[in-house]
């Protein structure tokens, strides 16, 4: 099973970060829930995800939930999307908004695969904090 480590930016402060290590066997909900616990943020939100090129253009969508919006494509909802098949790229990138009223928005980057999970670690997991987290409110 392939181990993916994200590093995990706020936009606006690139010195603030966090990694996760997940399966990509996992979905985006868990990763999403590991961003909101990285970062001490509650789970009272809205949330998406977007597919991302090197110069963090938005691409397909991943959503929680199908919001009251219109889409130019049906997004893919989270708890069914496996991380592992939306990396296309090697240094894959994803942009995560959480909250469309404060619009907090992170870049999620593939820093690393480990081919070997480790049996001590529960994943997702946190593997490094850089920065202190905003205040969610």
């Amino acid at each position: 099973m392939a181990i993916l480590k994200f590093r995990v930016y706020l936009e606006e402060d690139d010195s603030v970060y966090r990694d996760v290590l997940i399966s990509h066997k996992q979905t985006f909900l868990q990763l999403h829930e590991a961003i909101l616990k990285a970062y001490e943020f509650d789970s009272k939100h809205q949330a998406t995800f977007y597919r991302s090129n090197d110069n963090w253009q938005r691409g397909k969508e991943i959503t929680f939930e199908k919001y009251d919006k219109l889409y130019k494509a049906e997004p893919l909802l989270m708890e069914a999307t496996m991380i592992g098949s939306e990396i296309i790229d090697p240094n894959q990138k994803f942009i995560y908004v959480y909250d469309f009223a404060k619009n907090w928005t992170f870049q999620v980057e593939l820093i690393n695969v480990t081919k070997e999970e480790n049996p001590k670690i529960t994943y997702p997991a946190v593997a490094r904090s850089e920065g202190i987290a905003p205040s969610q409110y």
